[in-house]
């Protein structure tokens, strides 16, 4: 008979320290249908808020939604 032991181990989920966190945002304001301009991919919020920024001077739009993106890694603790 084969016997198996299984443990609880627990673990903490923490932002991987080697990969960069992404920003983006895309332009949600119109009447019909969407602007749907986009940010782009970013490596800071501060970008991203520029971005928002200028679009609203051109175009008047005011409704964004942003994204963030990163990479978790787990380890036992």
């Amino acid at each position: 008979m084969t016997r198996r032991v299984f443990r609880y181990v627990p673990y903490a989920i923490a932002q991987d320290e080697h990969a960069a966190p992404e920003y983006a945002a895309r332009c949600v304001s119109g009447d019909e249908a969407d602007c749907a301009a986009e940010s782009g991919v970013c490596g800071h919020p501060a970008d991203v808020e520029e971005w928002l920024r200028r679009h609203t001077q051109e175009t008047r739009h005011t409704r964004y939604r942003r994204t963030f993106t990163d990479y978790a890694v787990l380890a036992p603790v």
